[in-house]
C-alpha cells in the first residue's frame, strides 16, 4: 500500500516538476517579447532588425522548455 502511494506523489512532483521548468522559459518569452515592441515603438526604423534578433532569442529560450519537457520523459 505504501509502494502504490509513493508511485502516485511521484507522478504528481513529476508533473509540478515540468511546471516549474516551463515557468523560467515563459517569464523570460514575456520580458523577449516586451522589450522587442518597446524597441520597435521608441526607433521604428530598426524594427527590422530587432525582430530577427528577437526570432533567435525566441529559439534559445524555447529550447529550455524543451529541455524540461524531455528531461520529465527521461526521468519517468
Amino acid at each position: 500500500m505504501i509502494l502504490a502511494a509513493a508511485d502516485a506523489v511521484s507522478g504528481n512532483i513529476a508533473t509540478v516538476g515540468y511546471g516549474l521548468a516551463v515557468l523560467g522559459p515563459g517569464i523570460g518569452l514575456g520580458i523577449l517579447i516586451g522589450k522587442t515592441v518597446e524597441g520597435i515603438a521608441r526607433q521604428p526604423e530598426v524594427a527590422g532588425q530587432l525582430r530577427t534578433t528577437m526570432f533567435i532569442g525566441i529559439g534559445f529560450v524555447e529550447v529550455l522548455g524543451l529541455l524540461g519537457l524531455i528531461t520529465g520523459f527521461l526521468f519517468q
